[in-house]
């Protein structure tokens, strides 16, 4: 099996070592220091459930390495309709994209029984130019879990989860899953096929769309929002409207607000990226966790009027505080 991990920086780089450990054919797109180092030294994995080294091949020329059977996207969402460079010589006649961001993906709602089938999200799939690049019908889906950072240019430091749930657009239990499944267990990975995997997308937006922005606008951690009760009673109303969107377009995620409320607390004085973004002067992911999600309530006539007030302030914050 070759996989080539697209945007090898934090997670991409620590799934790559995980699937090369495991035995695949395994290829890196990075750049700079990091890519110098991981070509020197391999990439260095620091973690609590066991160091390890691995020695994929890596480059910042992915015409080096040609077709491959599946590619990870390890790039920030808003980087994807920009990206096909660094894609196209990697796609064969079968390749499969599994795209590791955050938030809504662009390929949402395709294949996706129901009124709102064959829909453009253009807040992740701006005139259409990220399909162009990544075409959907190739697409699988991935809700990344683990929380990695870049301690120094080609180690990682993996600080806690290995769950990485894939599953295609259209519910099927495909034999490109099921393959990419096994490789990544093999590497020491969970990596669960799921059949309705826009619930754990749900899921994991109920906390990205909320605190994020919230973060952002307050520079508080998750236990900070968490333990004042206004915010708490905000985020609360947040997550409220978002599974409120889910279920207009078909999704009913098995989870309490005030038990995500609880493991959120539980994660302590963590800064989301988000915050860590502003932060560092990067640019925010609030197109893919943000906005896509408010475009979703126009398109679905959901009021969602606290999501929208908080949408407009850190749209706004975006706007003039980052260069």
């Amino acid at each position: 099996m070759k996989i080539a991990v697209v945007g090898a920086g934090a997670i991409g780089a620590y799934v790559g070592a995980a699937l090369h450990r495991g035995g695949a054919d395994v290829h890196l797109v990075a750049r700079k220091d990091h890519l110098r180092a991981i070509q020197a030294e391999g990439v260095r994995v620091l973690s609590p459930r066991g160091d390890f080294t691995a020695h994929p091949h890596a480059t910042d020329d992915p015409n080096e390495i040609g077709p491959v059977d599946y590619v990870f996207l390890g790039l920030k969402a808003h980087s994807y309709p920009s990206c096909g460079s660094l894609v196209a010589p990697l796609l064969g006649e079968r390749t499969a994209l599994v795209a590791g961001q955050n938030g809504v993906p662009w390929w949402y709602f395709h294949k996706l029984s129901g009124p709102y089938e064959g829909r453009r999200i253009e807040a992740v799939d701006p005139g259409g130019a990220t399909s162009k690049v990544l075409p959907p019908e190739r697409a699988i889906g991935c809700v990344v879990y683990p929380a990695t950072v870049i301690e120094s240019p080609g180690v990682i430091r993996h600080l806690e989860g290995t769950r990485f749930s894939i599953g295609e657009p259209d519910g099927s239990l495909s034999r490109r899953c099921t393959d990419l499944s096994e490789a990544m267990v093999a590497g020491g990975l969970k990596c669960p096929v799921e059949q309705n995997l826009r619930d754990d997308i749900w899921i994991k937006l109920m906390g990205n769309a909320a605190f994020n922005p919230i973060s952002a606008l307050t520079r508080a951690t998750m236990s900070d929002m968490c333990r004042h009760p206004p915010t708490r009673a905000m985020v609360a109303r947040v997550m409220e409207e978002i599974l409120d969107i889910a279920a207009r377009v078909g999704s009913t995620p098995e989870i309490s607000i005030e038990k995500r409320l609880r493991g959120a607390e539980g994660v302590g004085a963590h800064k989301t990226s988000m915050l860590q973004d502003l932060e560092a002067g990067k640019q925010l992911e609030l197109d893919a966790i943000v906005t896509a999600v408010v475009e979703m309530a126009d398109i679905t006539g959901a009021e969602a009027p606290t999501l929208r007030a908080i949408h407009a302030a850190t749209d706004l914050l975006a706007r003039t505080v980052l260069p």
